[in-house]
Formats: C-alpha cells, structure tokens, sequence
C-alpha cells in the first residue's frame, strides 16, 4: 500500500481509538476545538515565517489531525465523514481548475485567480442566495487581514485600484 494512504488510514484509527477511549477526546465538540485549531493555524505561519521545516511538519500535522477531528464528530452526528470531505475538495479542485481539467485559458497566475473567484461566485450563486465576492471573507478574520483579504477578492474579480473594472 502507498505509504501517504497508509499513514492517513493509521490516522484515522487512531482518531477512532480516541473518540471510544479517551476521556478528553471524547468530550470534544466542534466548538471545543475551534479556538484550539485556530491557535495551531497561528504555529503553522510561525513555522512557515520562521522557515522551520521540522517545526512546520509538525504543524501540518496538528492541522491535519484538527481536521481529522472534525470530520469525525461530524460522522459521529452523520453528517458527513472523512470520504465526503475529501471527495468535495477534489471537486471543488477540479471545477476551479479548469484550464487543467477543461478546456479554458489561463496562461498567468492573475488569469488563474480571476477565474477562480468568477467559478466560487458562481458556485455560490448557484446555491440559490445572491453572494456578492466580498462575503466569501470570512467574518472572524481579524480586522487587519480581513481587509487584506477583500482586496485581493476585490482585485482577483477584475477591479484595479482606481475602482474601475477592468474589460
């Protein structure tokens, strides 16, 4: 077996063994765990900035393991699991990426990002409420990077600086 396959199916085990035996692990909730997984997403950009590859292992791994943790409560209320996780993202993946898996153009990093936000919006359009680009910004970003973020939006749908879209 693919060792990647290997070690996420012993992860996923282990996160069984946990939730049936462990006292803490049982006890957890979707909301118990957000503030956690909120401070290793702040360990994994210390990594990152700090260019510490062991220390950033790790971090993804804390990463992985809080999503792993989530999608276990989530089938535990049968919701959905682990395998409904992974499948929407490749499709998600593949839908967004459609100068790979499709016959669309997109030769520059900015062509690619453009087309990213037009598919979301559409997406999210189709799911029958009006979105505008900006309401895919998460509102529990902190100010600061929650402003950096409706820029980029802002600019990768096509507007520059001056506030006038680009043909």
């Amino acid at each position: 077996m693919d060792k990647r396959l290997a070690q996420f199916e012993r992860l996923l085990n282990i996160m069984d063994d946990l939730r049936t035996e462990c006292p803490w692990d049982k006890k957890q909730t979707l909301d118990s765990l957000r503030h956690l997984t909120i401070e290793e997403t702040y360990e994994l950009s210390d990594a990152i900035l700090d260019n510490d590859m062991e220390e950033l292992k790790g971090e993804i791994g804390d990463l992985m393991l809080h999503l792993v943790f989530y999608s276990k409560i989530a089938s535990e209320k049968k919701h959905f699991d682990i395998a409904d996780v992974l499948e929407f993202v490749c499709e998600k993946l593949i839908r967004r990426h459609p100068h790979i898996y499709s016959d669309t153009k997109a030769e520059t990093e900015e062509a690619v990002k453009e087309n990213w936000e037009k598919i979301k919006l559409q997406e999210k359009n189709k799911e029958g409420e009006i979105k505008t680009v900006l309401q895919g910004v998460p509102k529990s970003l902190p100010a600061l990077v929650k402003e950096i973020r409706k820029q980029e939006k802002v600019k990768g749908n096509g507007y520059k600086k001056d506030n006038k879209r680009q043909a």
